[in-house]
């Protein structure tokens, strides 16, 4: 799983104020893991305990964590993705809904995590769910350079594309009630986020202009999307795709979406030729999405989206510098997202004018 971010659980309480705070702050720990231990001990039979307990990720509403449950001749590595008082951000599904997803998207041949567990109010542990542990590697760099995945990168694209297809085949009557948000309201929901930006800013203003005029014709159908469909939320080995992961924006929409996301510059992280998620071409994405569905990609559309995303991802950074000077959010790292505004206006003019 991912490895960024990584907390030992036994600092969360150290690194607390001294005084009350500190014995607070070491209570909550406590209690945290002796309930996460009971609900172990229930999911598996004669199971001693959990080991290996660590924070995967450190969000202010929705926490991920590591841990190994032991038991007699066996163990079960597992992953726990919980918002302890059940805020989630906006726009994103309920933990309960996300697992549900994942449900069903397992269930379609879609690689992805075996939900384990839903956690209800008895499990003490607030809203979310267990899934079982998959190895492998989510850091994108690493998979775009080590050397473990240089036979496998030429086909990285190819299978992407092919998983996409698989996505967007699910049932959607296997799912929970998603939200629908097609190239209409997604539009529509970020001219209103850039008209309250306390600065303007011409490059989405253009953006907006060009995708009012090449709005494409409303599908038939809308399918279930991903949403988030990139390198960095996928598990990789060097034998290819293990797993696709973080499932909590999906919805119902227009499946070149999620081919379009995977190819906006953000995602190739510097390997600004390979335009599918720094692997390979859009051609070979393509490729792979046609040989797994039978449906031709429409190029155009795809740019469309493309561009729709770039104007996506950069109205998201350019809010950050908000949360930022708010105090809501203080850290470096919400610092630097905000800056990449600039980034995503170069990605815009250049998808705009056929550059890229």
């Amino acid at each position: 799983m991912k490895a960024a971010g990584i907390a030992d659980p036994s600092a969360a309480a150290t690194s607390a104020t001294t005084g009350q705070g500190a014995v607070r702050a070491q209570e909550t720990q406590e209690s945290f893991r002796t309930a996460l231990q009971a609900l172990a001990t229930r999911l598996l039979p004669g199971a001693s305990g959990i080991e290996a307990l660590r924070r995967l990720s450190a969000g202010a509403t929705l926490e991920t964590w590591s841990f190994d449950v032991t038991g007699p001749g066996q163990a079960l590595e597992m992953i726990l993705r919980r918002a302890p008082g059940g805020l989630r951000a906006e726009g994103t599904l309920s933990l309960p809904d996300e697992a549900r997803v994942i449900g069903a998207v397992a269930a379609a041949g879609v690689p992805a995590p075996a939900v384990r567990h839903v956690l209800v109010p008895a499990d003490g542990l607030g809203e979310g769910f267990l899934m079982a542990r998959i190895p492998g590697e989510t850091i994108a760099r690493k998979v775009l350079r080590d050397a473990q995945f240089a036979q496998v990168r030429p086909r990285l694209a190819h299978q992407l594309g092919a998983i996409a297809a698989a996505v967007h085949r699910v049932d959607p009557a296997s799912l929970p009630a998603l939200p629908t948000r097609d190239a209409q309201v997604t539009l529509d929901t970020l001219e209103r986020r850039c008209r309250k930006m306390e600065r303007p800013r011409p490059v989405f203003e253009f953006a907006l202009r060009w995708l009012r005029e090449r709005m494409p014709a409303p599908l038939e159908r809308l399918h279930l999307v991903h949403g988030d469909y990139r390198n960095g939320n996928v598990i990789f080995g060097p034998e290819g795709v293990r797993a696709v992961l973080d499932w909590e924006i999906a919805h119902l929409g227009d499946p070149m979406e999620d081919l379009a996301y995977l190819c906006i510059p953000p995602w190739r992280f510097g390997e600004l030729d390979r335009p599918a998620g720094g692997f390979g071409s859009r051609e070979d994405l393509f490729e792979g999405y046609r040989s797994a569905s039978g449906a031709q990609v429409d190029p155009e559309r795809v740019r469309f989206w493309e561009v729709l995303s770039s104007l996506r991802w950069g109205v998201g950074c350019a809010s950050m510098i908000e949360w930022f000077r708010s105090g809501r959010d203080t850290s470096v790292e919400r610092a630097m997202i905000a800056r990449r505004a600039s980034e995503s206006e170069l990605d815009l003019l250049r998808a705009m004018t056929g550059r890229d």
